[in-house]
């Protein structure tokens, strides 16, 4: 066996390539005719690229994700599974066939849904997340290298069909995990088009929003302590105090402290540290954490979309609305000016001294 035509089968490997569905192999475009005396530019990657799947693979993975009533037919998996960036590709090589049919409005209908569903689902779940971690939360479920890492548990790595694009000065690169990540988009606008909003819903949640995302991870702050104060002044309770609840080794290379926050009689945090303001630091973001990571209880999640009948169709006119009870709404977020281009000053935040001696009734 010639070099070539290792690397032939070795491509063929790599990409899900059936030799046995091909009408000739090695393809007549990599035998070099020692008469010809012509070069010969072949390129075995490329031409393992343009090869379609086998339609065995694209059956099997639509049965392998539980949607083969939706992924009905190969050609179906064959446009989930193809990129846009392989138009040009398969044109440069084929320039009197048709074009193939890509995912490049299935994906970006599927990443609208998506972000809807992870939004309102983020959102109902921690009613007190701020925004900017609520942005971040939603990327950390349905964002481009989660969809990428949910299509490679899939498997879809060998059914992808694209090709590389560099950078231009109107579009970023294309990588590998940005065209993998089309494939869940794509699967989740076929299931609203297909059966209707609630089964695409149920396909996200299983897929993306089950997943555990480290959200206290997201939450920094500079300065917790006078943080916990405001937000404790905003809702109204007592000014939170620090007390030292347990200590060993004062004296000693390693002491520890442990220091609880306290506002009346409630204990909003606990935290531990080698000094008393490493372990009250600790307290006051652990308190933070304990407020803005409340949970509303599964049996109590309602998001706006459930209202929506689960009915194939226009979804404002088949079906009855079903019942809905929004839940609290966390105290908002008022975002004062807009980078200095709005009528709208930000108030000065007052020092802690200030407020200290207007708590005293002194004038400052």
């Amino acid at each position: 066996m010639g070099h070539v035509s290792k690397r032939l089968y070795s491509s063929a490997s790599k990409l899900a390539v059936s030799t046995s569905q091909l009408k000739q192999f090695p393809p007549k475009e990599a035998i070099l005719r020692p008469d010809s005396g012509k070069p010969n530019f072949f390129d075995p990657e490329s031409w393992a690229t343009l090869q379609p799947p086998p339609t065995s693979a694209l059956t099997a993975f639509a049965h392998r994700i539980g949607l083969a009533n939706v992924l009905s037919s190969a050609d179906v998996v064959r446009r989930v599974c193809t990129h846009k960036s392989f138009v040009n590709l398969h044109a440069k090589y084929y320039p009197s066939s048709p074009t193939p049919p890509t995912n490049a409005n299935l994906a970006t209908l599927g990443n609208a849904l998506m972000g809807l569903f992870a939004s309102e689902h983020l959102h109902a779940a921690y009613p007190h997340l701020p925004t900017r971690v609520l942005k971040a939360a939603v990327s950390a479920h349905v964002g481009p290298l989660t969809c990428a890492s949910v299509a490679q548990e899939m498997g879809a790595v060998p059914l992808l069909r694209w090709h590389r694009q560099p950078m231009t000065p109107m579009s970023p690169a294309l990588l590998h995990s940005d065209a993998l990540a089309s494939i869940p988009r794509a699967i989740t606008a076929l299931v609203y088009q297909e059966i209707s909003l609630q089964s695409a819903r149920k396909f996200v949640q299983s897929f993306f929003l089950s997943r555990q995302v480290d959200l206290r991870s997201m939450i920094k702050f500079r300065d917790p302590k006078r943080a916990l104060i405001e937000t404790v002044e905003k809702f109204g309770h007592e000014r939170p105090k620090s007390r030292l609840l347990k200590e060993t080794g004062r004296y000693s290379n390693s002491p520890v402290f442990v220091v609880g926050i306290f506002s009346g009689q409630d204990k909003l945090g606990e935290g531990f540290g080698s000094s008393l303001k490493m372990a009250e630091y600790r307290a006051a973001e652990d308190s933070l954490h304990r407020l803005y990571l409340t949970r509303t209880p599964n049996h109590l999640l309602q998001v706006p979309s459930s209202t929506f009948p689960s009915k194939q169709g226009n979804i404002f006119k088949t079906g009855a609305e079903a019942p809905y009870t929004p839940g609290l709404l966390g105290e908002a977020e008022i975002l004062y000016a807009s980078s200095g281009r709005s009528n709208i000053v930000a108030p000065k935040r007052p020092t802690l001294e200030e407020i200290e001696a207007r708590r005293e009734g002194l004038d400052v």
